[in-house]
């Protein structure tokens, strides 16, 4: 019988009908859950959603490991990453074929949340902190995942998390503010390009609410995500984020209302319960069967759901990508690659002169992170490991040390000894055994028994000495020290919070009591900074490798209270440059670290480079190449001065590199060559809705070297608060010593545009900018200026959404209603939201929509939140949550034009719109 839907000559659409078609109401809702049951009398298997590859496979076992996503990133080369993603791809398809049903061909990568504040747990999964460079390397990594066939997928990219996500601190149920200018200026522009250009087909929302509203719930994706896409757009959720929509958020009542919401709110894929489908698919049949949901809303979300099959080739008898075997998995390419990546992704912070190395008869590697590669959440299994000690052995003679304590633990009933067998640790009459101590910042330390090599952890509340560092979902191998009187300490397990104590066996085993924790002396048997500044002395040149656990002291479900490296990693870093002031400090850590110390001459930083890091490393700072990677972060002084963690309103809290007004340790595009470039003859034109800038580059050095010419403009006039900076383009230049070269940008006058509030569309203002083009966001070596001709907003006047406001205090944004809307509500009394410019020349009569649950007063003023003029005050009465009530009030007359306070007088008032009228 001939079957539409597998002929490749058939339009897609026409392909997806077909198949749509002959699929029962049962076999449709089968299709809704990640593991997709296969429907065997039409030959269609099983499909699953979801293979984690965000730098290269996990989870799978070993396979190529390229640098950490913000290590990608920071090579500033968008090819080298669409490259990266071509090879995951390939990595992944090979899996694939050996395990169809086990890993999927629809990816979860990458992750576009902008990288807004360092102290987000998975601050390393992202790129940058700028929206549009996020943007350019998601569509690079994507396009490269995707395959460059126009019409058949190598993979189904995902992009992750929509939408601004960037907390994990109760990330179920926090709410994250988003004014509409940082929504559309800020998040959703990194979504776009991927998109938009067809380099993701699907999109997974985030687990937290915006703006009152589940992300899962968003009106966003159908009226704003999928008018982006070029065809049908795939949405799966986040790992049991359905369930929370009952449970933790408790937006619904029930699974069969919540599961309803969400399918017509756009999501197509149910990741629940694992490949336990049956619960899920049990509330959407119900759902139907009470009229939630009707077999058309079905229709839909399974048209995405067959869109993405299709293309990925599933139905055809070949595809472009069935040459590809087993041998493509870290093959000799791919090692290149990684190696490749790795080198372009060292960022030069900072150099007195010290590097490149000359000739060195004897090197010191010292550190914690000197002779390991660390895997994080969504690493792949490393199928080799160049540390930084391998890699510098092969060039010269290497000595070694961790530079970490090695210590005693003593309690008054004798001294705790380990299991040479890996097992418990118990207390003994026998000597003490000595335990390295690992910090790794935050108060997390990590104990390893010298006798066994292993570290210590908890098995079924049995502390055991067994791992080989700490690893896992649950972490189970970092402990904190508590002091207690006369200089003894309690060990707390930092994953259960419970406290090592003792069983009458003599067993270290968890207790609940702090008072029943074991009270321990801990004497140093070799001081870890001393041992590291007497092998430094010995040696030409040190390295001293520091950073961070990739899943200690931030990470998913962990956000960092801290930027501050390891206070035992400083001490060594302290204590290696005094003894020898030709120290290099090489930083591996997967966000940006603030240390105490001045620094040693040489600063080099990189996130988790992946298998090839130490050799990479090596051909840095032996000089083979010239450091070529550039911050995408701003790296702070402190965390101090960052707003708090929920705050999502870059612009009002000063926020990243577009508005911080302090000086960082290292801005934003930082990052310095082994030589040296001067910037000359900037030309500027503006023509036919075009800005063309063009510059000249000179390497005014010595050696050869790779420059990051970086473009940035700034509105110097403005009806709204503009970004001190943006970057709106790069170019990559090589040049020998005297070579000069052009760099350019060609920027359209549209992207100069915000996003105007008074009519809620993006406009470009009359006004004179400025570009600026230099080495980072506070290097700029020149600037010119030029005029846009463009809007002019004029004053607003009749109908208010009250999230349209332009400055705001003490108010939290929320749902108008459970669908769509977005409200205000007062988080204090006297809070207030501010319309500026607002013209009151014939408005004799005011209409708001407001309530609240104990109801109040709103005033309306001119001027001056606390003694402006009293236009009129609202009596709000008390209503239910969504049961907002329309008052009507005359306005004492006042023409002209006006800056107008809404004033709340008690907390708890919710308002969603006001309109000035001419009366009755």
């Amino acid at each position: 019988m001939h079957e539409p839907f597998r002929d490749p000559e058939t339009p897609l659409l026409a392909r997806i009908a077909d198949l749509s078609s002959r699929l029962t109401l049962e076999e449709k809702v089968g299709l809704l859950h990640q593991y997709q049951a296969p429907v065997e009398r039409l030959g269609l298997g099983p499909f699953r959603t979801g293979t984690e590859a965000l730098h290269g496979l996990a989870w799978q076992g070993p396979a190529t490991v390229f640098p950490q996503a913000i290590g990608l990133a920071s090579t500033w080369d968008p090819d080298l990453v669409r490259q990266v993603g071509e090879a995951t791809g390939e990595e992944v398809l090979v899996f694939h074929h050996k395990d169809p049903t086990g890993v999927g061909r629809n990816v979860w990568a990458p992750v576009v949340n902008p990288l807004r504040d360092p102290r987000w747990g998975r601050n390393e999964e992202g790129y940058s902190e700028d929206p549009w460079l996020t943007g350019l390397m998601a569509t690079a990594y994507a396009s490269g995942l995707r395959g460059s066939d126009p019409h058949v997928l190598r993979t189904a990219p995902t992009l992750k998390h929509f939408l601004a996500y960037n907390n994990e601190t109760d990330r179920c149920a926090t709410s994250s503010n988003v004014p509409p200018r940082v929504l559309h200026e800020y998040e959703l522009p990194a979504f776009r390009p991927a998109i938009e250009q067809g380099a993701a087909v699907a999109v997974m929302p985030s687990y937290n609410l915006v703006n009152g509203r589940p992300a899962h719930l968003s009106p966003l994706i159908n009226e704003v995500l999928r008018g982006w896409a070029p065809d049908d757009l795939l949405v799966v959720s986040d790992a049991y984020a359905p369930a929370n929509l009952v449970e933790v958020q408790a937006y619904h009542d029930t699974p069969a209302e919540a599961y309803a919401h969400a399918v017509k709110a756009g999501l197509d894929s149910f990741t629940q319960d694992d490949d336990r489908a049956e619960a899920t698919l049990g509330h959407l049949r119900e759902a139907l069967r009470r009229g939630l949901l009707t077999e058309d809303d079905l229709d839909t979300a399974v048209r995405h759901a067959l869109s993405v099959r299709f293309r990925l080739g599933e139905f055809d008898p070949a595809t472009p990508y069935d040459h590809v075997t087993e041998e493509v998995v870290n093959c000799p390419e791919h090692q290149d690659l990684a190696r490749r990546a790795a080198r372009q992704s060292f960022v030069l912070l900072a150099n007195d002169g010290l590097l490149p190395l000359g000739e060195v008869a004897r090197l010191a590697v010292i550190g914690q992170l000197g002779d390991t590669l660390m895997e994080d959440w969504y690493s792949g299994t490393l199928p080799y490991a160049v540390t930084a000690r391998r890699g510098l052995a092969e060039r010269c003679e290497t000595v070694f040390c961790e530079g970490v304590d090695r210590v005693t633990l003593t309690a008054d009933a004798g001294p705790v000894t380990a299991d040479p067998a890996g097992g418990p640790l118990s207390l003994g009459s026998a000597a003490a055994d000595m335990f390295d101590v690992f910090d790794w910042g935050g108060g997390a330390y990590a104990l390893r028994a010298v006798a066994t090599g292993r570290f210590v952890s908890v098995a079924d509340g049995i502390v055991v000495n067994d791992q080989p560092g700490p690893s896992g979902w649950e972490v189970r191998q970092t402990f904190r020290l508590e002091e207690r009187p006369r200089g003894s300490l309690a060990l707390r397990h930092l994953h259960t919070g419970r406290y090592v104590g003792t069983g009458d066996d003599g067993t270290l085993r968890l207790v609940d009591d702090a008072d029943q924790a074991l009270r321990l002396v801990m004497d140093v048997v070799r001081n870890g900074a001393e041992q590291a500044a007497e092998l430094a002395a010995t040696a030409d040149v040190a390295i001293v490798v520091v950073g961070d656990h990739p899943l200690v002291n931030g990470r998913e479900t962990e956000d960092r209270s801290t930027l501050a490296l390891a206070p035992a990693q400083d001490a060594v870093v302290k204590a290696v440059h005094a003894a020898n002031p030709r120290t290099v400090m090489v930083v591996s850590s997967g966000y940006p670290l603030t240390w105490t110390s001045i620094g040693p001459p040489a600063v080099l930083w990189s996130a988790h480079g992946g298998q090839e890091y130490g050799h990479a490393l090596a051909e840095v700072l032996f000089g083979d190449a010239d450091p070529q990677g550039r911050l995408t972060q701003t790296w702070y002084r402190a965390a101090e001065e960052l707003p708090d963690l929920l705050d999502y309103d870059i612009i009002t809290a000063d926020a990243t590199y577009l508005y911080f007004r302090g000086t960082p340790r290292h801005p934003f595009g930082h990052g310095l060559s082994y030589t040296t470039f001067g910037y000359a003859d900037l030309r500027v034109r503006l023509s036919g809705g075009e800005l063309t800038a063009e510059v000249t580059v000179t390497n005014t050095g010595t050696r050869e070297g790779a420059e990051v010419v970086q473009f940035y403009t700034h509105q110097r006039r403005s009806r709204v608060k503009q970004p001190l900076r943006r970057l709106r383009g790069f170019d990559r230049l090589r040049l020998a010593p005297g070579q000069s070269g052009t760099a350019r940008l060609t920027l359209p006058v549209s992207e100069l545009a915000f996003w105007d509030v008074t009519r809620s569309r993006f406009v470009v203002e009359s006004a004179p900018h400025r570009l600026m083009v230099g080495r980072s966001a506070a290097d700029l070596r020149l600037s010119a200026g030029f005029e846009v001709a463009g809007e002019t907003i004029p004053p607003r006047a009749g109908l208010l959404r009250a999230v349209d406001h332009d400055e705001y205090d003490a108010v939290a944004f929320v749902d108008a209603d459970r669908e769509c809307g977005e409200a205000v509500r007062a988080e204090a009394e006297g809070a207030w939201i501010l319309f500026r410019q607002v013209d009151l020349t014939g408005a004799a009569s005011c209409r708001v929509v407001a309530g609240g649950a104990d109801g109040g007063m709103i005033t309306l003023r001119l001027g001056d939140p606390l003694h402006g003029r009293a236009l009129v005050t609202f009596p709000v009465p008390r209503t239910g949550r969504y049961d907002l009530r329309a008052l009507t009030a005359r306005l004492a007359g006042e023409p002209g034009v006006h800056d107008l306070y809404v004033v709340f007088e008690n907390e708890g008032v919710t308002l969603t719109q006001l309109d000035l009228g001419p009366g009755a």
